[in-house]
């Protein structure tokens, strides 16, 4: 008898009348927003302007839903394109299934495109958003709660997530691998925030952090997965993925830091030109406000001198206006 286990939503979704509400977008759209919202904090306090990150979003997110889309996809080709299945069905995303190393990759290029017609260096918005990327994953992960899917082996733990009876799965308590991988995304998030006050890390080794560590979890968690997946020397193929993406990203580290130490001192020329027109009309300001002090000092000393010769004449005046009665 199962003493505690974490209970599977009965739906995945809710129909407020016409217009059904999925969990697994529902989560996928607020991860967005909580990564634009702290990216766009993390932008401005390394001197760039409001709404720069969102109006990047506007390239990367799209490009990166396409992406984790195909990647997911091509990986799983046979639940779409084997015999007796629909391929129509490769077109719901709202069903669950987005490959995040393909989400990032291609939301990688439009991210590339918005800076460039920004005039951005790139990993330096890379840097800027990683931290909220790590959350916005953990939050997406709950989709994969509603949907009752990527569980673990069967366990019977008091954290147990109990899925319940239905196509493509049986009834049973497993492993909450979708919660592992939350926890520990936001431990990555928590990660590259510190290394990034630490070590004032710069030109995208912030971003690199987050690949790395995201990596370092996903390995163990992806082996501990039942869920159908290509295999390959015995391994599942995002096990791999992981590894490889892995040793890139700490090599990216390491060469990085030998050949462009520090960080950015501009992230955002158009911010720097803002500033530079603010500090100069300050500047203008300060010395028209001297010129006016001094111009009324000359009023105040030319009046004080009048003051002075006009008593002298005047009692000049008097005084032989006195001898001549």
């Amino acid at each position: 008898m199962d003493l505690a286990y974490i209970p599977s939503p009965s739906t995945g979704v809710i129909h407020l009348g016409p217009i059904p509400l999925r969990g697994y977008a529902f989560c996928i759209i607020i991860g967005v927003f909580v990564a634009v919202w702290y990216g766009n904090r993390r932008w401005i306090a390394r001197g760039g302007t409001a709404g720069t990150v969102a109006d990047i979003a506007v390239w990367a997110v799209p490009f990166g839903l396409v992406g984790g889309r195909l990647y997911h996809v091509i990986t799983d080709y046979q639940l779409y394109f084997s015999e007796g299945e629909n391929w129509v069905d490769a077109f719901k995303i709202w069903e669950g299934g987005l490959g995040i190393w393909g989400a990032i990759a291609l939301g990688a290029v439009g991210a590339w495109i918005g800076c460039r017609r920004r005039g951005i260096p790139l990993p330096a918005y890379a840097d800027a958003i990683a931290p909220g990327i790590a959350l916005a994953q953990a939050i997406g992960r709950w989709g994969n709660w509603f949907n009752q899917e990527l569980y673990g082996r069967p366990t019977d733990l008091p954290w147990a997530l109990k899925i319940t009876e239905g196509a493509n799965r049986e009834a049973g308590t497993y492993h909450p691998t979708f919660l592992y991988e939350s926890l520990w995304c936001i431990g990555v998030a928590l990660l590259v925030v510190w290394a990034d006050r630490r070590f004032k890390l710069g030109h995208g080794r912030a971003f690199a952090l987050y690949v790395a560590a995201y990596c370092a979890g996903r390995g163990w968690i992806e082996y501990m997965r039942v869920d159908e997946a290509h295999h390959v020397l015995g391994l599942r193929l995002n096990v791999w993925t992981a590894i490889v993406v892995f040793l890139l990203a700490v090599t990216y580290i390491v060469v990085s830091s030998r050949l462009r130490p520090g960080r950015e001192e501009i992230v955002e020329p158009k911010a720097e030109k803002k500033a530079e027109e603010k500090e100069e009309k300050a500047e203008g300001s300060e010395k028209a406000g001297e010129s006016d002090a001094d111009g009324d000092a000359h009023v105040k000393a030319d009046v004080s001198s009048d003051d002075a010769v006009d008593p002298g004449k005047d009692g000049k005046d008097v005084e032989h206006g006195a001898g001549k009665s």
